[in-house]
């Protein structure tokens, strides 16, 4: 088994006493109805093409040693509703622990029943929204991308900290992960400017964060372009920006860096993990860093999956891995809050994590740099061990 345990950590899986439900921390030998694992997936509906997988890569987990708990698979079929319903089912069948669901609303939709019953949920989704006392958010999230590239700007020296992010859910993510990360690492306040559709947000937003004004007086007051270079420029008041943006969006901010002073050769500019799927065609931001998990580090699960399956594993059943092992090997205590909750947390496919007793998971990235041709390699690993910012 790919995934290991520590030892000690905090109590209190779901709060004071639990949602209609008893202390998890009062537990006491696990009956064998404890250690049934409920797999939430889609196997019908619009996210049907993944239910499969996603079992596979579950029972892949759970399988590794014989003995292993009773897997109990409930279909979600792609709906809040559904979720619902098969988190019924799950309660009813004395579920240990539920893996899933997917989605963001169909954890919303089950994760109050989960909570009810006290029974701790992995679910599936990237959006922190939805982690609780209880319900932990398993998917690699803004949050932890956000804190990773904080934790590598500080220790390069680059502390003063800017951002231009879309005025949706992602960019909330990225604003708050951003404000959190740079509070817990002892960083100044970071400067977010949001915006909305359109390009003259882009470039308002730009101009503020810069302080091109405040840089360029001669120029907001209409003065010549002459006057304007021969004045005194003070420094720019951040040394690295982080963005949001992709596809068009992308090459609009792109095309407005230089003019404010804002291009990669001046600040390090940061960006989200999805960058990593389109990486060779951001020759235009050499230096530039995102965060993600190393895909070197998921070669024996790859290997393993391969040789169950004659099949190569989604991405995304990297963390229904995970999640498996590890209610695996936490399969002889009952699933208790100190367990799941331990310090020193977990090794994982895609790098080590922990759950906090909220309901958010700390998570260690590497940080990718993007090359000067395009592309990019890792130039931080991921730590071995959790830190207190990710």
């Amino acid at each position: 088994m790919m995934l290991s345990a520590c030892t000690s950590g905090p109590t209190g899986l779901f709060g004071n006493g639990g949602v209609g439900g008893p202390d998890a921390t009062q537990a006491t030998a696990p009956t064998p109805a404890s250690r049934k694992v409920a797999l939430l997936l889609p196997m019908s509906g619009a996210n049907a093409f993944l239910g499969p997988a996603l079992e596979k890569a579950a029972r892949l987990g759970l399988d590794q040693q014989p003995g292993g708990p009773e897997i109990v698979v409930e279909d979600t079929r792609s709906t809040s509703a559904g979720a619902a319903e098969a988190t019924r089912a799950a309660v009813a069948a004395g579920a240990g622990i539920i893996i899933g669901p997917l989605t963001a609303a169909d954890t919303d939709a089950a994760a109050p029943i989960a909570q009810a019953a006290a029974i701790p949920m992995l679910a599936l989704t990237s959006d922190v929204g939805e982690a609780r006392p209880g319900v932990w958010v398993l998917g690699v999230t803004p949050e932890q991308q956000v804190a990773r590239l904080v934790e590598g700007l500080r220790g390069s020296g680059q502390t003063r900290i800017g951002a231009l992010l879309s005025q949706d859910a992602f960019g909330s993510a990225m604003a708050d992960g951003l404000t959190t990360a740079a509070a817990r690492a002892g960083l100044p306040p970071p400067r977010i400017e949001r915006y909305g559709t359109g390009f003259s947000g882009i470039n308002s937003g730009l101009r503020t964060v810069s302080d091109y004004a405040g840089r360029h007086p001669a120029t907001d007051k209409g003065a010549s372009a002459a006057d304007a270079a021969a004045a005194p420029s003070p420094g720019l008041p951040i040394d690295a920006l982080l963005l949001n943006a992709t596809g068009t969006q992308l090459q609009e901010v792109i095309s407005c860096l230089a003019f404010y002073d804002l291009q990669p050769d001046h600040i390090r500019i940061l960006g989200p993990g999805l960058w990593g799927a389109f990486a060779s065609k951001l020759k235009a931001l050499p230096g530039a860093w995102f965060a993600a998990p190393d895909p070197s580090a998921r070669t024996g699960y790859v290997q393993l999956y391969q040789a169950r399956y004659h099949d190569s594993p989604r991405a995304i059943t990297d963390i229904v891995y995970d999640a498996a092992a590890l209610a695996r090997s936490l399969s002889g205590d009952g699933y208790s809050a100190a367990s799941l909750t331990r310090e020193q947390g977990f090794a994982g496919v895609d790098g080590v994590f922990g759950l906090r007793p909220d309901g958010h998971v700390r998570r260690e990235l590497a940080i990718f740099e993007i090359q000067p041709g395009g592309g990019a390699k890792v130039v931080q690993p991921a730590p071995g061990v959790l830190s207190n910012g990710s």
